[in-house]
């Protein structure tokens, strides 16, 4: 039994910390909160953000970051990416003794277009901690807390840590692979959320599956194709992470993002779709910085940029819609054999 400090108690930090419960490691579930804490261990309940779901006793939750980290051997971060340097700047002054760091957050940061691990490297002295590891894979916190079979991927760059964290989470509801590919598998994570605003959009205008498809389709072509500038492995994207992640977050009303983009869809204004959401929708984030990223990057993400648009610029979705449709004609593989040619030539 390891225990294990988990940093977030919104819908995924709670699912992920049932499935650490349910494999019998002592769990301490921090919030930010006093309240939310309370609620949890008063209760046994998350009725925000997992309604229905009963939180196992060995879950113990707490508002006070010291409390929570105090003696523990790993700490999963699932906090918003916009929150992640506070919460990692808090930690520089409480861990007390090597632990291993896994994050579950799905972001980039604007302005420094850093990833997640980046991020926690940048804030969290290496001396502190044995690894900085990644989860990511299609995995509704819904369908995790209910115990339905789910796979999902860990990475990071000592293959033996990432197989620690693996045994430490796997279960016959759960399954865990590994890859090497850390910058593909947080890229993929992050960026198939622009997406998932997308297919949103499109189902909020009324457009069927024709579209969205296509949408997911060409919009893997654009991960793929940034993901690649940035040093990921283009197979990273045909995986868990990539097309896995795509597909369950572009057709599956559990998806904030694709709940946001659906009401943007139907003629909501940003603000007011945010507002009602009441959960951070990490689509909105992470367009901006891949939007900047493109440019800094001269990487072409057409549906990126017109998400773009749509968020920041006012835009109408369905003129961007009708701007994507009458772009110049292309070569369906062109993408696919850019990347393979850039390989071959490294």
């Amino acid at each position: 039994m390891e225990k294990v400090a988990v940093l977030g108690a919104g819908s995924w930090g709670t699912a992920l910390a049932i499935v650490l419960a349910d494999n019998g490691h002592e769990v301490a579930l921090w919030a930010h909160r006093k309240e939310h804490a309370d609620e949890i261990n008063e209760t046994r309940a998350n009725e925000k953000y997992l309604k229905g779901v009963t939180i196992p006793e060995q879950i113990v939750a707490d508002s006070q970051l010291d409390r929570v980290v105090s003696g523990a051997d790993h700490i999963l971060l699932v906090v918003p990416t916009k929150a992640m340097r506070e919460v990692c700047q808090s930690l520089r002054e409480l861990i007390d003794h090597r632990v291993t760091i896994t994050h579950a957050s799905k972001g980039i940061e604007p302005e420094t277009f850093k990833r997640v691990s980046e991020v926690i490297h940048e804030e969290i002295p290496e001396e502190l901690y044995e690894d900085i590891v990644v989860l990511s894979g299609p995995s509704h916190a819904e369908e995790v807390s209910l115990r339905q079979p789910t796979t999902v991927t860990i990475s990071s760059k000592k293959l033996e840590v990432a197989e620690k964290v693996q045994d430490l989470f796997m279960n016959r509801q759960f399954r865990v692979y590994t890859s090497p590919d850390l910058v593909g598998v947080e890229l993929g994570g992050a960026l198939k959320n622009i997406i998932a605003l997308g297919a949103g959009i499109s189902d909020g205008l009324g457009y069927g599956d024709n579209a969205k498809a296509a949408l997911i389709t060409r919009g893997l072509a654009e991960i793929a194709r940034l993901g690649t500038s940035m040093g990921a492995n283009p197979l990273t994207f045909s995986g868990l992470t990539g097309v896995g992640d795509l597909i369950v977050t572009c057709t599956s009303s559990h998806s904030r993002n694709w709940r946001a983009g659906y009401k943007l869809g139907q003629g909501n204004d940003l603000d007011e779709v945010l507002n009602e959401m009441g959960m951070v929708v990490e689509g909105v984030r992470t367009t901006k910085a891949a939007y900047q990223l493109s440019q800094t990057q001269a990487v072409e993400m057409p549906i990126t940029s017109g998400i773009y648009r749509i968020l920041f610029e006012k835009a109408h979705a369905r003129d961007v819609v009708d701007q994507l449709m009458t772009r110049i004609r292309r070569h369906e593989m062109e993408d696919l054999t850019n990347i393979l040619d850039e390989q071959m030539n490294d």
